[in-house]
């Protein structure tokens, strides 16, 4: 019997020959299981896949030599995405999580207040995102597993002291140190670029310009715009007046380039309060999928709800969703 893998399962099993960080491969691994036609011609080769899920989560979760420290401390992505927040010495991180989380991490007005990384849930409408505190990066200090935790992280929050007029050397530093380990901060509209001989690991990243209220003429702002404007666009916001911190939380989501996506039983109402984040370009097999992969298997028909056009009408199983849409799945 033929295992008839499909299209999208040989890609990603293309992908899983280039994908070097331990997160990606499980990721690309747990996909290729799901994509996985479920017949007896393909039973050995779920069962090889699995045992090979279950040897990389046993070897992620082991303690790892790495660095001055010699401990790797890489965390497990949670909610809608995983953000890490990258900055050098001072520049208001921590207080910055604070605020848009209302979480309580370490803060202090002297160097390296964050010591380790730190896990934080923050809340946009009805998604959590979650974001990574990670300690300083400087001339001196980069431990390996802070470049591994941004390379597996889904994007990047770079965060500047505006009152200080040292923070555009202070940031050439920071590129350029984690330039040397193959990481590169991208804008948030920015596509991947095509595979590369020597793999970059290139982020999607916000700039901020954090204490924008100790810096009311602009003229440290005007600096930072003036070496990095053309690399990524700047955003001021101050974590102590709370300035931009509502735009901040929804360009943080739209920076993930997921969507929300709603499903419902027939004749019954929508639940808002748990969507579907999915990424941005899924369709409605892909919400079928993620409802219960036997529902991908048997779907009939859908029926589509969204803001200022659809209102209930058939649509094929190949149809793009939008943010916010409603899908009834018919089996």
């Amino acid at each position: 019997m033929a295992a008839n893998l499909t299209p999208q399962y040989m890609e990603a099993e293309k992908k899983l020959r280039t994908a070097t960080m331990p997160q990606e491969r499980l990721e690309i691994m747990q996909e290729m299981l799901a994509l996985m036609p479920k017949h007896k011609a393909t039973e050995k080769l779920q069962a090889q896949l699995k045992s090979k899920i279950a040897k990389l989560k046993e070897e992620m979760q082991k303690p790892s030599a790495s660095g001055k420290h010699g401990v790797s401390y890489l965390i497990d992505k949670q909610g809608a995405g995983q953000v890490v927040v990258v900055g050098p010495p001072n520049s208001g991180k921590s207080f910055l999580i604070k605020q848009l989380t209302g979480a309580e991490p370490e803060v202090g007005d002297y160097p390296f207040t964050t010591r380790f990384p730190a896990p934080y849930m923050m809340k946009f409408e009805n998604v959590k995102i979650q974001l990574i505190d990670l300690p300083p990066i400087t001339a001196e200090f980069l431990e390996s597993w802070q470049v591994e935790q941004i390379k597996v992280a889904d994007a990047a929050l770079i965060v500047a002291d505006a009152a200080n007029p040292d923070s555009p050397g202070l940031l050439e530093t920071l590129f350029a140190r984690l330039k040397e380990k193959k990481v590169e901060f991208v804008p948030e509209t920015c596509e991947p670029p095509a595979a590369e001989a020597v793999r970059i690991f290139h982020k999607r990243t916000l700039f901020l310009a954090n204490k924008s209220e100790l810096d009311p003429a602009g003229e440290n702002r005007e600096a930072l715009k003036f070496f990095f404007e053309s690399q990524l666009p700047l955003i001021s916001v101050s974590a102590e007046t709370g300035q931009g911190m509502d735009e901040l939380r929804r360009r943080v989501f739209d920076l993930l380039q997921v969507i929300r996506a709603y499903s419902k039983p027939p004749g019954k109402k929508v639940e808002h309060a748990d969507p579907h984040v999915l990424k941005r370009g899924a369709n409605v097999l892909d919400i079928a999928r993620s409802v219960h992969k036997d529902f991908a298997e048997k779907l009939a028909y859908a029926r589509l709800w969204r803001i200022g056009s659809y209102s209930g009408q058939m649509v094929n199983r190949d149809e793009v969703l939008e943010d916010q849409d409603v899908v009834e799945l018919h089996i």
